[in-house]
């Protein structure tokens, strides 16, 4: 899963298109500016304050995000105060009379215990203050999937029908923008249990195979295994990092080219390498350990099983808006079958990576960024993928630092 699917995207479309309706009923603006009508300088207004107030939730209700939000949310609503609960406190208050703020988790009881609309009038809002706007409210609690996880509290010198029904639209919309943030935090959880199901299935035959290598080396050239001891120890202090999910193409390539020095050392003059890299596609950030798991995948399975001299081939072109990446190999090839099975989720057979890589590089960027595969027994295989230059999912996120 990644960034916002087609439904969810509909959801808040549509939900900001009610709040445009039912909003702009409580709080139509008079004189138009430029040459936008009064209803159209209205729904501008209004999309513009919701899309302020979402990038704040994009963590869900947590207690910056509220209070950064509740500004914008307020003046959707034109509303002297406002507040936003959880299941237990009030996370934060907006606007006048803050001495309010102690009786809302009271009144907002019902709302978050039965789910339902609390209309408060003078009774229940009591005030010795002559000066303090609030007298009246509306409290609407905000229900997800999973139940009610808090509450929205609008507070007014009177309330009304129109002023109801906008603070249940904005609650609607709110627990959209918690839905989203659930849905985040649900990838990034998934991204995590990939790399450290990757980095197991890496670590046992590459270390042993590494150590092997070297130690070959230890009384006939000391100098090249002390080479080789620094690549292996750069190489898995890059794989075992625990310090962000995102890298850059140059350092995953750095990364690579540490792994076939390594492997050259094992199988010698079998093992060929071919870069062909386009420089101005380095600074692309991308997943780290997405391209050195398909390389691995091509010298085990592809060339350490052929007879004679093999040729791995790592491109990476520049398409415009994107980067497709490929790394092609000459060795045995496999049944097609046996492949879509892996990616298709239906087979955990030994093919480093391949199921990994294009999972994750799935819930980062979409479906149509999955890995597409090119093999025939006997006949090599090809693996290519394609980056956008640009991605909100990775902007989102801190690169990680390098090794």
């Amino acid at each position: 899963m990644t960034g916002l699917h087609l439904p969810t995207a509909l959801v808040v479309a549509m939900a900001c298109l009610v709040i445009v309706v039912a909003v702009g009923l409580w709080r139509g603006r008079t004189r138009p500016r430029g040459f936008m009508t009064v209803s159209e300088q209205a729904t501008y207004e209004t999309l513009h304050t919701a899309s302020l107030a979402g990038r704040h939730l994009a963590e869900g209700l947590t207690d910056d995000g509220c209070e950064a939000a509740a500004p914008y949310l307020r003046a959707l609503l034109a509303t002297p105060a406002l507040a936003i609960t959880d299941r237990k406190s009030v996370i934060v208050w907006d606007g006048e009379g803050e001495h309010h703020l102690k009786g809302v988790v009271d009144q907002a009881a019902a709302a978050l215990e039965q789910g339902r609309t609390v209309v408060l009038g003078p009774a229940e809002v009591t005030c010795s203050s002559t000066e303090c706007p609030v007298r009246a409210g509306v409290i609407v609690p905000i229900t997800v999937d999973d139940g009610v996880v808090g509450a929205l509290a609008a507070y007014a010198p009177a309330t009304s029908a129109a002023m109801a029904r906008a603070v249940e639209e904005l609650a609607s919309w709110v627990a959209t923008q918690v839905e989203v943030a659930e849905l985040s935090f649900e990838r990034t959880r998934a991204m995590e249990a990939e790399l450290r199901a990757l980095r197991a299935q890496i670590s046992p035959h590459f270390i042993y195979n590494s150590l092997a290598a070297i130690a070959s080396f230890v009384r006939t050239d000391p100098a090249r295994a002390r080479e080789l001891l620094l690549e292996f120890a750069d190489f898995t202090r890059y794989a075992l990092r625990r310090d962000g999910a995102f890298t850059t193409l140059a350092e995953e390539l750095t990364n690579v080219e540490r792994y076939l020095v390594l492997e050259q050392a094992r199988f010698g003059e079998r093992l060929g390498v071919s870069l062909k890299i386009a420089p101005e596609a380095l600074p692309v950030q991308l997943p780290y350990l997405v391209i050195q798991p398909l390389v691995e995948n091509a010298v085990r399975h592809g060339l350490a099983a052929k007879e004679g001299e093999g040729v791995v081939t790592i491109s990476v072109t520049d398409a415009g808006t994107e980067v497709e990446v490929a790394v092609d190999d000459d060795g045995v090839g496999t049944d097609p079958a046996s492949i879509r099975k892996i990616l298709d989720g239906q087979s955990r057979a030994d093919s480093v990576g391949l199921g990994n890589v294009d999972a994750r590089l799935r819930q980062v960027y979409g479906d149509q960024y999955g890995l597409t595969v090119e093999t025939a027994a006997g006949a090599g295989m090809r693996v290519t993928f394609r980056l956008p230059k640009y991605s909100p999912a990775i902007r989102e996120a801190p690169a990680a630092a390098g090794p």
